[in-house]
């Protein structure tokens, strides 16, 4: 059976679709969550199925307001918490608490003690969440491991036919997914960099420290996108960091396989290649994150396309959570001038 596009104004049918335990994905201001009842662990495993994500890899769940986060919180980090949600909410921000003895499911958490609450910032999620009355999960509503879902379109592309319907509330505004934050720790520390960034935080809550190392095999991660395979389109990624080598790359690269060109419109207009192998991120630092994973997801629809070039920033404020992004859809590889 098809998924159903449920408007944005029956949110009646969406939130009895959850009630039976079925799953609908839903908008955000980063990217659209796949959403089941929290409280449900039969439909909860549904979304690992859905997505065919690792079951050690734990979720995030989106809730209406502060008060739903303390139903299942342990309230030893409360001060601390509601600074940030003070600051932040609703917003792309994750906070990881520890939470209430068997308070959600091992399927919520990934079978570890804490878990991660986020407020997001949009009205049709929010109001859908206080409808239902209880928290969504919501990881990326896209197949595991690839290009996060920026459009309803992109949703139904991964999982037709696998979720009951998805909310259309048109394309997200940011565009990746939260910086996530572990209060949990000695020194609140930054699991994945999003929108929020570094100092945003440090100005919010004082001392917090970074920590993005790559999760061992039998480790389980605190946080989405710690541990698996994130981003990544079927063709290979390749980061060109100075935008004066996008010419040297282009000409390397083409004589190897077709090339895809991921960049700003004035990196795009030095090019005189077919149209169908280019994809505009924007003008700006802003409308790259927005754009990145329509690009990516781009690609994957032209089979002849080997290889992508994509724009690479500093990795200085909000574009860490690009280059976070882009460096683990490209495995980390850079262009290297004079390489062949």
């Amino acid at each position: 059976m098809d998924s159903k596009l449920i408007s944005k104004d029956d949110l009646n049918q969406a939130a009895e679709f959850l009630e039976q335990g079925e799953l609908v994905a839903f908008p955000t201001e980063t990217v659209y969550g796949l959403g089941a009842d929290a409280t449900n662990e039969e439909a909860v495993k549904k979304v690992y199925l859905a997505k065919g994500r690792p079951s050690d890899n734990p979720l995030i769940s989106h809730v209406s307001n502060q008060e739903m986060v303390w139903l299942y919180a342990d309230e030893s980090y409360k001060e601390q918490a509601t600074k940030l949600m003070d600051a932040f909410w609703p917003g792309p921000l994750t906070i990881i608490l520890p939470i209430k003895p068997n308070a959600l499911s091992k399927s919520v958490t990934g079978g570890l003690t804490t878990a991660a609450f986020r407020m997001p910032d949009n009205e049709v999620t929010l109001e859908l969440i206080s409808k239902f009355k209880k928290p969504l999960v919501g990881p990326s509503a896209n197949t595991s491991g690839k290009p996060s879902p920026t459009m309803p379109m992109h949703v139904l592309h991964d999982l037709d036919g696998k979720i009951a319907g998805v909310i259309d509330d048109g394309p997200c505004k940011i565009g990746v997914e939260s910086t996530v934050i572990d209060l949990s720790v000695t020194v609140p520390t930054i699991l994945r960099p999003g929108f929020i960034t570094y100092d945003d935080l440090t100005n919010a809550l004082g001392e917090v420290q970074s920590d993005q190392h790559h999760v061992k095999k039998e480790e389980i991660p605190k946080a989405p996108g710690m541990k698996y395979k994130h981003y990544a389109p079927t063709a290979q990624v390749i980061i060109i960091d100075n935008k004066n080598d996008f010419k040297e790359a282009y000409q390397e690269y083409s004589q190897k396989g077709v090339v895809g060109l991921l960049a700003t419109d004035d990196i795009l207009d030095t090019f005189n290649i077919e149209e169908k192998n280019t994809f505009s991120l924007g003008k700006n630092l802003q409308t790259s994150l927005q754009e990145l994973f329509s690009g990516l997801r781009y690609f994957d629809n032209i089979e002849a396309v080997k290889f992508i070039l994509a724009q690479g920033y500093s990795g200085d404020g909000i574009s860490g959570a690009y280059m976070n992004r882009l460096n683990k859809s490209a495995g980390q590889i850079h262009y290297t001038k004079g390489e062949k």
